[in-house]
């Protein structure tokens, strides 16, 4: 199959890539270099209390609970949302989709083409985001976390972002609606985040399974490395959201 969509589609969004892939490198940077002064401000806190609030103040429970606990999955969300979103339901409203359609594409070629340039995409900054820390990883004292951990937890980033892409573009293509999409997809990231996080204090831990956040950080690829089955979890859960979306919008008339 031709890759031309693909192609097309990184060429047209390769200036947004680049911003979204500097600028979520530079993030995780800076607040990974950080570290030495938390740690000394942890430091200074009675060990007693430290425990009682469960307070990590390991390099890995750093970056688990700031970097990597808040800041990067919430711009691998917004990276995936907006991105899936424009794939489609951006092109119907606007009323190019019908043009890009007139040509000999089928739906089915658009869709997948369009959603392994995104993919592409989340795995370019999760790249970028493994190099950058790697940059500052001596510098921030963060050498207990090894490379093949950072890079661990950056593959969980990248199927993060690629969930939410799956997610919106599917909702896209079944409902062609891009502001419906975007609340949909934004309002089922807070729940999911929610679920992930506060499920356990809540008594629930059964909710936690349902959330994409307990596979991106739950099996602590910081700690333990690559966790496979969570990452499988992510990748079979974002084809079956695309594989649905595909299947209202080969049946369904386009909006104009």
């Amino acid at each position: 199959m031709s890759a031309t969509v693909f192609v097309r589609h990184l060429a047209d969004s390769r200036r947004g890539l680049a911003g979204w892939a500097v600028g979520t490198a530079l993030t995780a940077m800076a607040y990974a270099g950080t570290y030495p002064s938390q740690r000394a401000n942890t430091d200074s806190i009675p060990q007693a209390l430290r425990d009682g609030l469960h307070i990590d103040a390991t390099a890995a429970g750093y970056l688990n609970a700031s970097v990597f606990g808040i800041l990067l999955p919430l711009l691998a969300m917004i990276y995936g949302v907006t991105t899936g979103t424009r794939a489609l339901a951006g092109d119907e409203e606007s009323g190019r989709l019908d043009l890009l359609l007139a040509h000999p594409l089928t739906r089915t070629r658009l869709a997948l083409e369009r959603f392994a340039a995104l993919a592409t995409g989340a795995f370019a900054i999760a790249g970028l985001v493994w190099l950058g820390l790697l940059t500052v990883r001596t510098s921030a004292e963060l050498t207990t976390v090894t490379p093949t951990e950072l890079l661990a937890q950056c593959l969980n980033l990248a199927l993060l972002a690629v969930f939410f892409g799956a997610l919106a573009l599917g909702l896209g293509a079944a409902l062609g609606r891009r502001t419906t999409v975007l609340v949909a997809t934004a309002v089922t990231g807070v729940i999911a985040y929610m679920a992930g996080t506060f499920a356990t204090q809540l008594g629930a831990d059964w909710l936690t399974a349902l959330s994409p956040f307990h596979y991106y950080i739950g099996g602590e690829p910081l700690r333990n490395g690559f966790q496979w089955g969570d990452a499988t979890v992510l990748a079979l859960a974002s084809a079956a959201l695309v594989a649905a979306g595909l299947h209202r919008f080969n049946r369904r008339g386009i909006d104009t």
